[in-house]
């Protein structure tokens, strides 16, 4: 038998679902997308709250633009590949040959879906506590199940009902007093939801059909989305206003954004797995579940909700709810 010549490491992709229960490379998926979530709600936070980036829009250009080099770069030094057939593989294609321009179009409802789930979500932090926006964010659960039902006619079991009816439960009780009620902000808060939930269930309808895996259905959200963005912040004067931004070239605003594009990157690249290895709703329960730490972070950095005893109550019915998911997950019932 020939022997094998050493071939490039391929980073880990997506893989078909075989059965409900989640896999113990689910589990690590998981627990990545969480700790990357936590870190990024904080830093965009920090640039558009403690600096007070005007421009939420550039940050979301300044993502798409880093995570598209990025995967240019891995693809180049043949690091990660885009399709499916060539994820264990090494790869074979030039440069050019990245996407073809059918699959990009096949993947536009992708593409677009995640640029309004970019946008609304980067402004929806802006004029809302960080405890409150994980808080009605946690309400993203239901759109998702509706979006997964209507879109793939996806149904579940009468258990994970029964979670999502408890988190949904924790998340009302947790912002029933919350002192600081903003029309616009909990709107916004609401609108991201419900693009969230199209945004999943876009990647878990068309992701498997479109022949690519994680790594080329972010590179098609990159070429695509990012010259639309740019053109928008242009026409907005959003790029003119970060030019005049008094903190841009401040050592502490730049290491923000830095780390901001580099975490959109690592967790979007989990999101895709998430969402592929284990399921769209599973990934919505997933961002319930690091909330915790999100709210303690949120108490701690920015002191902006004072302690009340409603809200703690509401916090951890929310988390009970997404522990008994991940139970009824685990246990594939």
């Amino acid at each position: 038998m020939e022997s094998s010549k050493s071939e490039p490491q391929i980073l880990p992709l997506s893989v078909k679902k075989s059965s409900t229960a989640m896999t113990k490379k689910g589990v690590y998926v998981v627990i990545s997308y969480m700790a990357c979530a936590v870190l990024l709600v904080i830093f965009n936070k920090a640039a558009l709250s403690s600096y007070k980036f005007p421009c939420a829009n550039v940050i979301t250009l300044f993502q798409m633009l880093s995570s598209t080099l990025i995967l240019y770069a891995l693809r180049y030094w043949k690091i990660v590949s885009f399709t499916v057939q060539d994820s264990h593989t090494v790869v074979k294609h030039t440069t050019n040959d990245l996407v073809p321009f059918k699959t990009v179009l096949h993947c536009t409802p992708v593409a677009l879906s995640y640029l309004l789930y970019m946008l609304v979500s980067m402004e929806s932090i802006r004029g809302i506590s960080v405890p409150m926006y994980t808080t009605l964010r946690r309400t993203s659960v239901i759109f998702t199940m509706m979006a997964e039902y209507f879109l793939a006619r996806k149904k579940y079991s009468s258990h994970v009902v029964a979670c999502v009816g408890i988190i949904m439960l924790g998340a009302f009780v947790a912002g029933a007093r919350d002192l600081s009620f903003d029309y616009y902000s909990y709107t916004i808060v609401f609108v991201s939801n419900i693009t969230t939930a199209i945004y999943l269930a876009c990647i878990s309808s068309i992701g498997e059909s479109s022949g690519l895996n994680s790594f080329g259905l972010m590179w098609c959200n990159g070429v695509i989305c990012t010259p639309i963005l740019l053109l928008w912040t242009a026409y907005r004067g959003d790029l003119e206003a970060t030019r005049n931004f008094p903190y841009l070239y401040t050592a502490g605003f730049q290491a923000v954004i830095f780390l901001s594009c580099a975490l959109a990157f690592l967790l979007n690249y989990s999101v895709f797995l998430n969402t592929t290895i284990n399921s769209a709703l599973t990934q919505t329960v997933c961002g319930n579940l690091k909330d915790l730490f999100t709210v303690g972070f949120g108490w701690i950095v920015f002191r902006e909700l004072p302690f009340d005893l409603l809200n703690i109550v509401g916090q951890c019915l929310s988390f009970l709810g997404s522990c008994l998911y991940a139970y009824c997950k685990l246990k594939g019932i």
